[in-house]
């Protein structure tokens, strides 16, 4: 009845598949291979065989397989760890006229597999069928689901017998299914359901299809799914049959105008619940996913960087789609999103993006703990900063449909900008050093439109602000800052490029701590040294935090010195506990949009700066004084000649 909806696999690249065999001894693991390899049952079976091969037409997929046969005995363990960790599945043997054989897979390997981090999915099979005492009947379900309860990446268990080679060669059927066309991604066999992932994938494929959304796929959008999925339509017999049998088991799932989403998704579960995976992981592939139900690289092109001091943006078309889609999830029209409308625009994405580091708490937000458009907007902004592929690819889950080609734009060096004195960066990333204590956090708290805390919490890593900043004559630029802790800056800084990226570092201190301010003064002399040496040298803006305290009396002094003696601007004051420091962050923006002022030099720099200008002059002089001598003996042998003339 379901016929139409076939299909062979694509077997997603691969060219070949490694099984290996293990068990206890005397559990029949070579005697299984050798009868599924010859098709008939062996007299004589060495103790380990080596490595053998089926042919490639041996199972639909079509793809060659090698069967390791491994050691049973604990003198060639390496050995087998080896066998394991190369292996694409692995079987795991018992007897089943052995009941301690099965045991042994809970006590002992089944755990080790667990030890050894294997990932490659499991297949249990009891071997010597024929030899089991029948007047002990037990079913294999009974067995074996507290055992696939416990271990989920057993993926299939299957009893057989290689003297009769009944249910042989569908072990190694199996095991190549698990690996090509595996269920546990895709169905959750305890609550008996499609797993999150598998049901936003389909959601968004059931999109996708349906051309006139409706929210329906009719008889005409399921053929043109069935023709770019299996190649061939459904005449109208197997179409009534499909609808029929979804409509007895689903009665929601088909409308009078068609096959309604749970309808669509009903039939997901059906395949897999009947045995076929394949078919689900074919549409899937088909539709361009990977086996972690996730876009394949291969369609999010990503235009490459020429240079660590260039970036990646979103184009204004990008920007556009973006603002366009805020205002249709923003049901309430309140100009913020409610996790509940984050959550909906993103219900056809594998995850939503922005619930772990970086992204979490990354952005504006409003006293209710709503998503601002800005905040929106400059998630997307440091999301494609930080990873342009998974960027593009939760544009597209999200439904952008433009060329991936007109997504992105990457932007000038920083080296070019500071050269012509002006930027065209619509995205700036500060890097914001400091001593603990001394307000970093604070700042970034503050750029988000978070109440000042007066309690101290230890910022474990790095972490990010993002927002837009409005600037004079009504442009907007989005502002990225990113907080290095103290113990990282060391180690920071040792990586050359480590500035590359950075359009201005900012140095924090405590005015009121002379301790904050020593340290703060060796960061800021430590960024400036490793931006001469590296060719990065970097606009740098030195603020003096928690301007509310009683200062450090010869701080204010020192620091002006300072920042003379490096030739950038005296400190920026200001008190995140009073308010108001907005000026801060449109400073910030404003030294980006001058790469080429407020680039701290210090005076080793200055020295090597005019060691290589007088060796330009000296070599400029000595070529004018080479290029003039060489005119002189044209004009003397020209003359010459029409004196001889």
């Amino acid at each position: 009845m379901l016929g139409g909806f076939g299909g062979k696999s694509p077997s997603v690249g691969r060219t070949s598949l490694r099984i290996a065999v293990a068990g206890d001894k005397g559990t029949g693991k070579s005697s299984l291979i050798s009868a599924v390899a010859s098709a008939t049952f062996p007299d004589n079976v060495p103790r380990v065989l080596p490595p053998t091969t089926l042919p490639a037409d041996a199972f639909p997929d079509f793809i060659p397989i090698t069967i390791v046969d491994t050691p049973s005995s604990i003198d060639n363990r390496i050995k087998l760890i080896e066998e394991f960790r190369k292996a694409d599945v692995v079987i795991l043997t018992y007897a089943c006229d052995q009941p301690s054989t099965l045991d042994r897979l809970c006590s002992y390997w089944l755990p080790e597999l667990r030890r050894l981090e294997i990932k490659a999915p499991v297949i249990v099979v009891g071997c010597k069928l024929d030899l089991r005492d029948e007047r002990t009947p037990t079913r294999l379900d009974d067995i074996m689901a507290p055992i696939m309860k416990e271990y989920r990446e057993i993926e299939t268990c299957i009893e057989c017998s290689a003297l009769t080679l009944i249910q042989a060669p569908e072990v190694f059927y199996y095991a190549s299914k698990a690996v090509l066309h595996p269920t546990f991604p895709l169905f959750d066999q305890e609550k008996h359901c499609l797993k999150p992932r598998l049901r936003r994938a389909v959601q968004r494929i059931f999109n996708l299809c349906d051309h006139d959304l409706d929210g329906v796929l009719n008889d005409a959008e399921l053929n043109d799914f069935q023709v770019n999925c299996f190649g061939a339509p459904l005449d109208p017999v197997e179409l009534m049959g499909v609808k029929k049998v979804v409509q007895e088991r689903q009665p929601d799932g088909v409308t009078d105008l068609g096959l309604t989403l749970p309808g669509f998704l009903f039939l997901f579960s059906l395949f897999i619940e009947r045995g076929r995976p394949e078919t689900a992981w074919t549409i899937l592939r088909k539709c361009g996913y990977n086996d972690s139900l996730e876009l394949n690289t291969e369609l999010l092109p990503v235009p490459p960087k020429q240079s660590p001091d260039q970036s990646i943006e979103l184009t204004n078309k990008a920007m556009d789609f973006l603002r366009g889609i805020f205002q249709l999830y923003d049901l309430d029209n309140d100009g913020a999103f409610q996790p509940a409308e984050l959550d909906d625009l993103f219900q056809t994405a594998p995850d939503s993006p922005w619930i772990e580091v970086p992204y979490k708490d990354a952005a504006e937000k409003t006293s209710g703990g709503n998503l601002t458009i800005n905040g929106f907007l400059s998630e997307w902004a440091l999301m494609t900063l930080l990873d342009p592929r998974k960027s593009l690819a939760n544009l597209i889950y999200i439904g952008y449909g433009h060329d991936p080609a007109s997504t992105f734009s990457v932007t000038r060096k920083i080296s070019l900008d500071r050269k012509n004195q002006r930027t065209e960066r619509n995205v700036f990333q500060c890097f914001v050093f400091g001593p603990k204590k001394s307000g970093k956090s604070a700042i970034l708290d503050s750029f988000l439109g978070r109440k000042f805390s007066n309690s101290y919490k230890a910022t474990m890593g790095e972490q990010y602000a993002a927002n837009v900043v409005d600037q004079p004559g009504g442009t907007k630029k989005t502002l990225i800052l990113r907080e290095i802790p103290e113990e990282r800056v060391k180690k920071f800084l040792t990586n050359k490029e480590s500035l590359a990226a950075c359009d201005v570092a900012v140095v924090v201190y405590d005015s009121s701590d002379v301790y904050s301010w020593k340290k703060a003064r060796e960061i800021l002399m430590e960024v400036a040294r490793r931006g001469e040496e590296s060719g990065h040298g970097t606009p740098c803006l030195l603020v003096a935090a928690k301007d509310d305290l009683d200062p450090y009396p010869m701080s204010v002094q020192e620091s002006d010195r300072v920042c003379m003696d490096l030739g950038i601007d005296v400190p920026v004051s200001l008190s995140m506990k009073l308010g108001e420091p907005n000026s801060l962050f449109s400073r910030i923006v404003s030294t980006a949009e001058n790469p080429h002022l407020s680039i701290p030099e210090t005076e080793s720099g200055r020295r090597s700066k005019n060691i290589r200008q007088l060796v330009n002059s000296s070599l400029l002089f000595v070529s004018v004084g080479t290029a003039v001598a060489f005119a002189g003996l044209a004009a003397y042998r020209a003359y010459s000649a029409r004196k001889n003339a």
